[in-house]
């Protein structure tokens, strides 16, 4: 390593090791166990790590809640979030390397036509607590209320809600399931999802990790990462121009 190398891997990860949050409560980012968790982030990580000689730590989660307050009370030295204003706070992000949707889902028999019909008086909406779509619908959700649970779908189903939000892929599935139920379109939002670091690390460390994640997603490793993980490639960011 040059002796820039050094600063910088000292910088990321001041213990010596690369301690990574990964969220396991999103299947399309990471998949596995806690012992040994897989998927797009892990490879992420693990790419992080051989860049800068670093050995890596996984640090997991059930939910973006419980990853992001690793970061931000110190047990971690990176993350892989959505991007959010309230993240932003205390995350420095990366560009992109994923984009997924957020999507609703309701009864047959509702009377709503698409997505946008949702934000009405009166509509209770389940969604996981603390995640990317969370934090977006309590902002702008107009008249419509957020009703917070460990799943969006299962807060929906125990409170007889009147929508359910969630991450395309497992709503699409929960969807498939169950008869009575059917996607909304268009979705509600694009979750950009970033990696992350404490926003007091240097300009050059989380410039570097921009950088690298701009590299990745150009040579298609988290294209690759993505399918051998049993995920769609095209859920890749655009390559940043």
């Amino acid at each position: 390593m040059t002796p820039i190398d050094a600063e910088l891997a000292h910088d990321l990860a001041p213990t010596g090791v690369l301690r990574a949050s990964i969220n396991l409560g999103n299947p399309v980012l990471a998949q596995g166990t806690p012992d040994e968790p897989s998927g797009v982030t892990v490879e992420l990580a693990r790419e992080v790590a051989a860049r800068l000689a670093l050995p890596v730590q996984f640090i997991c989660f059930d939910a973006a809640r419980k990853s992001y307050a690793a970061m931000a009370d110190g047990r971690a030295d990176l993350c892989f979030l959505a991007v959010d204003p309230d993240r932003e706070k205390e995350v420095a992000f990366t560009t992109p390397y994923v984009h997924i949707e957020g999507v609703y889902a309701a009864p047959v028999d509702s009377e709503f036509v698409s997505a946008d019909d949702v934000d009405r008086d009166g509509v209770r909406i389940g969604v996981k607590k603390g995640s990317a779509y969370d934090l977006h619908l309590s902002r702008t959700l107009r008249h419509a209320t957020v009703v917070r649970g460990d799943e969006g779908v299962d807060v929906f189903h125990a409170e007889n809600l009147d929508v359910a939000a969630g991450i395309r892929q497992p709503v699409t599935a929960h969807v498939a399931g169950r008869g009575e139920l059917r996607l909304l379109e268009p979705a509600f939002m694009t979750i950009r999802q970033a990696m992350g670091t404490p926003k007091e690390r240097r300009p050059r460390t989380t410039q570097f990790l921009s950088e690298l994640v701009a590299e990745l997603v150009a040579s298609r490793f988290v294209a690759e990462a993505l399918r051998r993980s049993g995920q769609d490639p095209a859920l890749a960011a655009p390559t940043p121009v």
